[in-house]
């Protein structure tokens, strides 16, 4: 068998590029955001039986082009960038880093909150201006107010630990979740989005890009909002419609949002939310830490390794178990 893993990104932490040393792996590098071209020459020329996908698409011409490809694993948990069905149909699983990234993600998140709703970076603007703007200046208080997450899974579940530490109240969506994730957290749990949003003093979405979701945050559920509420989003860009969150904002509805993801990544420069400073951004980093990297890699690559060896993959970590068998190409490691 061909020994050698292709990594859709220029790099991987050195544990996860150790274990790979150690069961006679090698990993073959794309450069940042390569496109579909570029990653099936690679995947061509160097026979690779494996992907660890961090930048860019997978999609069918990708797949086409490597019948020697066996098995994919995110190094993370958005599978958004990967085409699933186009996979099953090959037999090939798609593995997620499930909860490798969930504190890193988290912190970021409560980052986010607290620079929007503090309006940190204005002020710092505004002082590094000359502007002393403490004359008239009110803020707001986080605690006691209420954090809605959309999605319960680890990620969200970490952020509502934070969260109530700093004596934030909890309320949550999730149609897939069990009640003893609410319960464990002391989430008043919602059982219809739009139940839940009037209650969103900061919404923080914590869920997956894909059919069902897409544009989840639109203009009719910005409205649902309280005014003078806020959105964070450290999940996936394609979750909010971006011209409706703008244009709430502008219109004084929503106070501000923080985002670590955008519907286009990276967005063009000039992308109308740069000219906004009620909304704080960062470059999709939230799980991008030392800690996480390692974490992250090392479960990509264990997956990977796991399944070339026959062992027997959680399925908790099958992004397109459904796809797969429904394709009928399901094997007994699935």
């Amino acid at each position: 068998m061909n020994k050698t893993i292709l990594v859709t990104g220029p790099d991987l932490d050195p544990s996860a590029v150790a274990m790979l040393a150690e069961h006679g792996f090698k990993a073959v590098h794309t450069p940042p955001y390569a496109d579909s071209v570029v990653i099936s020459e690679l995947l061509k020329s160097t026979g690779a039986v494996g992907i660890v996908s961090r930048m860019g698409r997978l999609d069918e011409s990708v797949m086409a082009s490597a019948p020697h490809l066996r098995v994919i694993s995110k190094h993370g948990v958005g599978v958004d960038n990967i085409d699933l069905e186009a996979a099953a149909r090959r037999g090939i699983p798609v593995l997620a880093a499930t909860g490798a990234n969930a504190v890193s993600v988290a912190e970021h998140a409560i980052a986010l909150l607290l620079a929007t709703v503090k309006r940190i970076l204005p002020l710092d603007a505004g002082l590094r201006a000359g502007r002393w703007e403490k004359p008239g200046f009110s803020g707001r208080e986080i605690a006691g107010a209420t954090l809605a997450l959309v999605g319960m899974g680890a990620i969200a579940q970490a952020t509502g630990h934070i969260a109530k530490g700093l004596g934030m109240e909890l309320a949550g969506y999730d149609p897939f979740a069990g009640n003893a994730v609410f319960e464990s957290l002391g989430v008043v749990r919602y059982t219809a989005l739009e139940d839940m949003l009037p209650k969103a003093d900061v919404l923080s979405l914590h869920c997956p890009l894909n059919d069902q979701t897409r544009c989840l945050l639109n203009a009719g559920t910005f409205a649902l909002m309280p005014k003078g509420a806020y959105v964070i989003n450290t999940a996936r860009g394609g979750l909010i419609d971006e011209a409706a969150l703008l244009a709430s904002i502008e219109a004084g509805h929503l106070a501000g949002a923080g985002l670590d993801t955008f519907a286009v990544e990276p967005p063009k420069a000039d992308h109308p939310f740069f000219a906004e400073n009620r909304i704080v951004l960062s470059p999709h980093i939230g799980g991008v830490t030392r800690e996480a990297g390692a974490r992250v890699g090392v479960e990509a690559v264990r997956g990977i390794l796991q399944f070339l060896d026959g062992g027997q993959v959680p399925t908790e970590r099958i992004a397109n178990r459904k796809q797969l068998e429904a394709a009928n190409t399901v094997s007994g490691q699935i």
